[in-house]
């Protein structure tokens, strides 16, 4: 066997093995802009990607993320980063850093969730939130189908149908819409104190808005029935700004 074929391989074999063991997740950038993607690992695993990069419109990524990771992926908006990757971003913005390493983004934003199952486990549980607000459409599905498997999504822009007091506005133009915690700053709201459990905690007037528009998603802390996804499968493609 050729030396280049037998390297192709065995970079094919590790490469089955890490998605094996883990999941391989596409990122698309389907917005008629670019898109700065910000990623964070949950408590004890790591971030991929530093973080955060960079996406322009209609490029896509790759990330091989090991087993039973667990964290969030989310996009930001309108950044500008100088040389050293500091800068700002109308949306999403995890303190001004292009690589967030670690900080979580600046609500309002769509955030896609997931927790990674084990070669003995295989389930991978994920969903698309709005408990955080939304900033623009994204969704997560398998590549290929899978079994028992779901589409999480929020494919509806919700800026344009925002209540006026829940928008995020920069430069005169609406570029997010706010939980209704971000916006009212209460326990009811935001399901903390005495609201801090499912018999307690419901959905508000605008949870049902955001429901109604966007039913794969969550919106608000227990919405657990319609809008958490199961699936085994080995790859998925995460898409922001998916066709209609």
């Amino acid at each position: 066997m050729p030396t280049s074929s037998y390297a192709f391989c065995l970079l094919f074999l590790f490469s089955s093995l890490s998605i094996t063991n883990g999941a391989q997740l596409i990122l698309v950038n389907n917005c008629n802009e670019s898109i700065w993607p910000g990623i964070l690992g949950g408590a004890g695993h790591p971030t991929p990607q530093d973080g955060g990069f960079h996406l322009s419109s209609g490029e896509e990524s790759v990330l091989d993320i090991a087993e039973k990771w667990s964290g969030r992926i989310w996009a930001r908006q309108g950044c500008s980063f100088d040389t050293t990757g500091k800068g700002s971003c109308d949306t999403g913005d995890c303190n001004g850093q292009l690589h967030c390493q670690g900080l979580g983004g600046v609500p309002p934003a769509t955030v896609v969730e997931m927790t990674l199952g084990t070669s003995t486990s295989p389930l991978h549980f994920y969903d698309v939130s709005l408990v955080d607000g939304f900033n623009l459409p994204v969704s997560m599905a398998p590549v290929g189908g899978g079994i028992g498997c779901g589409v999480a999504s929020c494919e509806v822009d919700l800026n344009v149908c925002c209540p006026s007091a829940l928008e995020e506005r920069r430069g005169g133009r609406v570029v997010g819409c706010k939980s209704a915690c971000l916006a009212m700053q209460s326990a009811k709201y935001c399901c903390t104190g005495n609201y801090s459990n499912p018999k307690t905690c419901k959905p508000t007037l605008f949870a049902h808005l955001f429901k109604a528009i966007c039913p794969k998603a969550y919106s608000y802390a227990f919405d657990d029935s319609s809008s958490l996804n199961k699936c085994r499968a080995s790859r998925y493609v995460i898409t922001f700004c998916p066709p209609k």
